[in-house]
């Protein structure tokens, strides 16, 4: 058996070995408790059959319980300083492939095709950057990768907000972002104690496992996305009154938009965090004719 990456100990040696230090500016926080590495892996339900995509490996903490179950682990890292670290800590696994690469700008679709042949369940597992969770995160669905879901890591306070119901304090846009694609649930809350550098908030792993067809069927998607960002842009302010101040021409056009209103059955006193998801894709669709701009 090979001695975890993950524990106090072991982490402060590898660092010590390379003169690692840590940059915040790439929100670099290494966990170093190997029970909540295998609970993480353990939501994923990954098999022997199974392909994992992580991003940030940091010194491979996650990278080797993700090996241990999976056949094939692909991990984005953008530290050209961790690349050295990586392949002596990893060298006892053979199922591993660390690609040097921004995630944001990576081809994700074609390094799975190169790096995962045959293999048909695909997870992205991940201890997310905290200051680019939500990009990556939409890049992934954006992408229409070939995968199950993902179980990742987050600040706690935006697990919440993407996991959120309506008429909830915390659902919002970025809710209605996600679970357009997947269904979101928090898996485990992790203290801030169980991190070196210890981050100042308290972290959650979600779980999101794609649908097979969206919750709402609409007629643009991006259009939906925006509709629900102006919806929200002040949370005290009605549905109407956000409309008329975040939609192209919306001031000019407050009869179009209450006509839309009514379309949809929507009371246009009523605030965006009391909306659905189907409700918000039925406005989106009524509002499309008149306020969808794009050619």
């Amino acid at each position: 058996m090979y001695k975890d990456i993950a524990t106090p100990v072991r982490t402060k040696e590898i660092l010590e070995k390379y003169g690692f230090s840590f940059k915040k500016s790439l929100g670099q926080n290494f966990l170093i408790d190997p029970n909540i590495l295998r609970n993480i892996v353990s939501h994923a339900n990954l098999t022997e059959n199974s392909g994992a995509i992580e991003v940030g490996p940091g010194i491979g903490a996650l990278t080797e319980h993700l090996a241990r179950e999976a056949k094939k682990v692909v991990s984005f890292e953008i530290d050209q300083r961790l690349l050295p670290v990586l392949e002596d800590t990893l060298s006892p696994y053979d199922n591993v492939k660390i690609v040097h690469s921004d995630i944001l700008k990576a081809d994700v679709a074609q390094v799975i095709e190169e790096e995962m042949p045959g293999i048909e369940d695909i997870m992205v597992v991940a201890n997310l950057p905290y200051y680019v969770t939500t990009p990556i995160l939409m890049k992934l669905l954006n992408d229409r990768l070939p995968i199950r879901g993902f179980v990742v890591m987050m600040q706690k306070e935006v697990a919440d907000r993407i996991t959120a119901k309506p008429g909830t304090k915390a659902y919002g846009s970025l809710s209605i972002a996600i679970q357009f694609y997947v269904t979101a649930e928090i898996a485990m809350v992790v203290p801030k104690t169980v991190f070196m550098p210890q981050p100042n908030v308290d972290s959650a792993v979600i779980r999101l496992i794609k649908h097979e067809n969206p919750p709402v069927k609409v007629i643009d998607e991006d259009f939906l996305f925006e509709v629900s960002r102006a919806s929200f842009a002040q949370r005290r302010k009605t549905i109407l009154n956000n409309l008329q101040n975040g939609l192209v021409n919306g001031k000019q056009n407050k009869e179009l938009i209450l006509k839309a209103l009514e379309e949809a059955g929507i009371e246009p006193s009523r605030r965006g965090e009391t909306l659905s998801i189907q409700e918000f894709g039925k406005l989106a669709d009524c509002l499309y004719p008149h306020f969808c701009v794009r050619q």
